[in-house]
């Protein structure tokens, strides 16, 4: 018997009960996931961090950079940059197609790059830099950058490098193995679906106009698969579940019941607040964002400040299902302070919610390795 189209609240909370299941190690936190999205701006820490400390058991600021040499992961760019498991890697590789081509000059640039990084077994940039001195040179943003970290990034691209580790979270590279090509269609196309399963596991469930996109964005990370991606988007559709609500045609991996009980005790999560990462899976598709919660979530970092409307790195606020305040942290003087903002304009006067939130700020400020209790202000 075909189940009964799930109502709003059903995705909802089941996007929520899919993506924080209960706290587990790490190497099965990221299998989970698939992909963790990673960003420099340390607003208490960094993104990734922010990510997997409501995912892994006992999760510290610092522990996927300390433990990433030791396990099958690999740093990439997927939809967006940051670190999948290997065998997902794999799949992107070898990349062609892409972008401005490298003069003969930049090629045998990156030959004696890598010559000199695989006589080392690895190399930091700097030592790269002193090497060569390759000097400065316009950067994405426009202003300036060391030309030699322009060069480790795209042959790191190109997958001539890998990621070995971080110093200070400064990128280490040593030599890629290589990747083999697909043999025939019928490999490509397993390598493609593989991908998008990837993306629904991290996002789903997905309104159609996102899952076009993100599948879309897939050929940054693979782009010798854009006319194959193309092709993949009527048989994704076609294998997975879905359901139209008001208009709009919400798509999950088939096999999975938006309407489980499961999923609405998971989204009640026993009382507790969470503080999600800007980029947190259940944040960083804004369009579903706003479909669940009503309200349009901005990331606001690169907003000029007199412009912003919830501050540099405002973290969305979960609270029984709903998202209807944000917070903003940051450590002073060895504290951490939690202000928080509310779309009605104060908050809630429940006691079970000030506990909570309290408990949530504890819980950062220890995962921040801070000895003095947080500071929680509500707006």
């Amino acid at each position: 018997m075909p189940r009964a189209t799930p109502s709003l609240t059903q995705l909802r909370d089941f996007a929520i009960g899919r993506t924080l299941f209960a706290p587990t190690t790490l190497p099965q936190a990221i299998a989970r996931l698939g992909f963790v999205q990673m960003d420099p701006i340390r607003a208490p820490a960094r993104a990734q961090d922010l990510m997997l400390r409501q995912r892994v058991r006992g999760y510290r600021a610092g522990t996927l950079e300390a433990r990433y040499p030791g396990l099958a992961l690999e740093e990439d760019f997927f939809i967006n940059y940051g670190v999948l498991p290997r065998a997902t890697q794999r799949l992107m590789h070898p990349r062609s197609g892409f972008g401005k081509l490298w003069p003969a000059s930049r090629w045998k640039q990156a030959a004696a790059v890598l010559a000199f990084v695989a006589a080392r077994g690895s190399a930091h940039p700097d030592e790269v830099d002193a090497e060569f001195a390759h000097g400065r040179t316009k950067n994405w943003f426009g202003g300036s950058s060391r030309a030699s970290t322009q060069l480790l990034d795209g042959m790191h691209y190109r997958g001539l490098l890998r990621i070995v580790r971080r110093d200070s979270g400064v990128r280490v590279y040593a030599p890629a193995e290589p990747v083999p090509a697909c043999e025939d269609e019928a490999a490509e196309a397993a390598a493609v679906d593989g991908l998008i399963d990837v993306l629904l596991a991290c996002y789903a469930p997905l309104p159609e106009r996102s899952l076009h996109e993100w599948v879309s964005r897939l050929r940054y990370g693979a782009p010798q698969w854009h006319r194959a991606l193309r092709a993949a988007l009527p048989r994704t559709k076609a294998r997975l579940a879905s359901a139209e609500l008001a208009g709009t045609r919400w798509y999950w991996p088939a096999g999975e019941d938006p309407a489980a009980r499961r999923h609405a005790r998971a989204a009640e999560d026993a009382g507790r607040v969470r503080l999600l990462a800007p980029f947190d899976p259940l944040v960083w598709d804004r369009r579903r964002f706003e479909a669940f919660w009503g309200w349009p979530y901005r990331f606001e970092a690169y907003v000029p400040a007199p412009k912003r409307e919830r501050g540099y790195y405002a973290l969305p606020l979960l609270w029984q299902g709903r998202v209807e305040a944000w917070a903003n942290a940051a450590v002073r003087d060895g504290r951490l302070a939690v202000q928080t903002g509310h779309l009605s304009g104060r908050a809630p006067r429940d006691r079970a919610f000030r506990e909570a939130l309290i408990a949530e700020a504890q819980a950062m400020a220890a995962f921040l390795g801070l000895e003095t209790a947080a500071q929680v202000e509500s707006g």
